[in-house]
């Protein structure tokens, strides 16, 4: 079973002062079980953003022991800075990354918010997943007015918080705290010292997007300056010359010309969509689970669009850079590169990535590394500080120091080579598999996208992927195995004195051989893919690499035979009769086949030499 790991986001109010930085961080670190991956402080924003995660209850420990410190070294009486807030510890997101459910989590961010407000006597909003009620799960509904209007909200019922007294805390403020998918943080930067020139792109990428204006066609938006209102008898629409007679009227015309719910985009802008009178018209941005301001930042001499991408499955970071990139040259603005705020998750990086090398023309069937090293070039990562991918990178593949994988070549044949019986036959197995996948897609990267591959192209990049991934299965098989076979081996250790212990011990051999079977039959399936591949491409491939090709299909099909060998050899001990003929069954099928396949790639080698 997976460790149950919780990562915890908290923004505080402070971005100048790295001693009182330094002693919430220290707070954090002195938590058992904690990790903490990153500090990032922002002097005009004067707010740092910490990243740690951990174990639920390390992570809830540690987040209340910072918001405890933050709310004795922060006075928000006397902060200032250009980002919203609303109290020294301004927001503090909880959020699933392995092991654990979205429900334990909001359970979690319920026990810290009720002990930050009893203990503390600081007032607690709950968000997002944790929000009690459907109003407040926007975190800009709840921090607007910030922490100049807590006085008069506080006194206000619906805005009784959901934990901690309804008075104002004036040193401390108030404090948010919720449960939130994966946020990424993210700001694109500009060759301006003109915040409105951010501004204004910032109300084109996000959800809830602007203010509807007339006027003169100008390359700013903001610069038309006749902004639209609601009236009675008039509700005009903000994405064209429409004017409906009612709001219903006009609720439909967005819904049927223009596929957007307006009631929805003016609730999001805090507006009742029954009673707009007297307020602006909204049209809406260009992405949905968008969140993004503009500002100048001293320490960069340049502005940026500040954006919070709260699910990155919809949004990503190439969708809002490309639209930001194409409104910049339309104002005459130029993306100078981006940065990330705290900490993105592996998949978010590679999808932009991979997004790159298709634009790019490029095959997307390298080296996961090589993704994510377009990804940074392609987004300009690197424009404001160095992107390191080691520690910025949440969930990158891993392998230990201790991994036969991670051995050197001629350490690993050592290896083999000892008295031991483990790495033995599976791990070489998934070894040669592995090199199999990995010479069909060299062969794949280097016929395709090249000047006359036209017609092989979409064929030869689809393998190249498919290699990739059938790489990483297999690299991960060669460990597996042999951590198969030493489970085994340690079943066989245990005691076995009294009954009970036999049957412990029995059972615990029964399992371990039935895993040492699974293990090499996905060797054998993964490097039998592998063996297809390769017909397909020796058939489209460059005619000068048709040899590696041919080594690739006799590596592959060692990698099945191996896996088969290793299933039928771990049978005999099983005592389940109907498990030994099914897997007996199996490998009798997938090795016809292989040797089928393995026919079929010969010949067309052996056509071409």
């Amino acid at each position: 079973m997976a460790e149950k790991i919780i990562e915890c986001v908290p923004n505080f109010s402070e971005g100048r002062d790295a001693a009182k930085i330094k002693q919430i961080t220290d707070v954090i670190r002195a938590v058992d079980g904690i990790r903490l991956l990153d500090v990032d402080p922002g002097a005009e924003m004067n707010r740092t953003v910490v990243t740690f995660i951990g174990t639920p209850e390390a992570v809830g420990e540690a987040a209340f022991r910072a918001i405890q410190k933050a709310s004795e070294v922060i006075d928000m009486r006397t902060h200032t800075g250009s980002h919203p807030r609303m109290g020294a510890t301004d927001v503090c997101p909880f959020i699933p990354v392995s092991g654990v459910t979205v429900e334990e989590c909001v359970a979690l961010s319920r026990d810290v918010a009720r002990r930050v407000g009893e203990e503390l006597g600081i007032p607690v909003y709950l968000y997002e997943k944790s929000a009690q009620t459907p109003e407040r799960q926007n975190l800009a509904v709840i921090r607007a007015g910030e922490y100049e209007a807590l006085v008069k909200k506080l006194a206000r019922p619906e805005w009784k918080p959901d934990f901690g007294p309804a008075r104002f805390n004036a040193r401390a403020g108030a404090t948010v705290i919720g449960v939130r998918e994966f946020l990424i943080a993210y700001n694109i930067s500009l060759n301006s010292r003109e915040k409105l020139h951010a501004t204004d792109i910032a109300f084109e990428l996000r959800e809830k997007g602007r203010s509807a204006r007339k006027g003169p066609q100008e390359p700013f938006y903001y610069k038309k300056p006749v902004i639209l209102k609601y009236r009675e008898g008039a509700y005009p629409c903000g994405s064209c010359d429409f004017i409906g007679n009612t709001m219903d009227e006009t609720v439909r015309h967005c819904t049927e010309t223009h596929q957007y719910d307006l009631n929805a985009l003016l609730r999001l802008n805090n507006i009742d969509p029954r009673h707009p009178e007297g307020k602006s018209v909204k049209k809406p941005g260009l992405f949905k689970h968008c969140k993004a301001i503009g500002w100048m930042v001293p320490e960069f001499d340049r502005v940026q669009i500040s954006i919070n991408l709260t699910d990155y499955h919809v949004t990503s970071m190439h969708h809002v850079m490309e639209a930001t990139r194409k409104m910049a040259a339309e104002r005459g603005l130029v993306v100078t590169g981006s940065e990330i705020v705290g900490m993105v998750p592996f998949d978010a990086l590679m999808e932009s990535g991979l997004y790159y090398l298709k634009k790019q023309g490029r095959s997307r069937g390298v080296p996961w590394r090589d993704v994510l090293a377009t990804a940074v070039q392609s987004l300009g990562l690197n424009d404001v500080a160095p992107f390191n991918v080691d520690e910025r990178v949440l969930g990158l593949p891993s392998i230990s120091e201790t991994d036969l994988s991670h051995l050197r070549v001629h350490d690993f044949i050592d290896e083999v080579s000892r008295e031991s019986p483990a790495p033995g036959g599976g791990s070489v197995a998934a070894l040669a598999g592995a090199l199999g996948a990995a010479l069909s897609s060299m062969v794949s990267n280097l016929t395709a996208n090249r000047r006359g591959s036209e017609d092989v192209d979409d064929v030869l990049n689809e393998t190249a992927e498919v290699c990739q991934d059938i790489q990483r299965l297999l690299i991960r098989a060669i460990d597996e195995d042999t951590n198969a076979f030493n489970a085994y081996m340690d079943a066989r250790r245990l005691p076995a004195t009294t009954e009970e212990e036999k049957q412990k011990r029995n059972q615990a051999m029964l399992e371990g051989l039935k895993q040492a079977v699974h293990v090499p039959l996905n060797t054998a399936r993964q490097s039998f893919r592998a063996l297809k591949v390769a017909a397909t491409v020796g058939k489209y491939g460059n005619p000068a690499s048709i040899t590696d090709v041919g080594v690739g299909a006799q590596m592959a099909f060692a990698g099945v035979q191996g896996g088969i060998y290793n299933v039928l050899i771990n049978l005999k001990d099983i005592d389940d009769a109907e498990f030994v003929n099914e897997m007996r069954q199996r490998c009798t099928a997938l090795e016809e086949e292989a040797r089928q396949a393995l026919d079929d790639a010969l010949s067309i080698v052996k056509s071409k030499l």
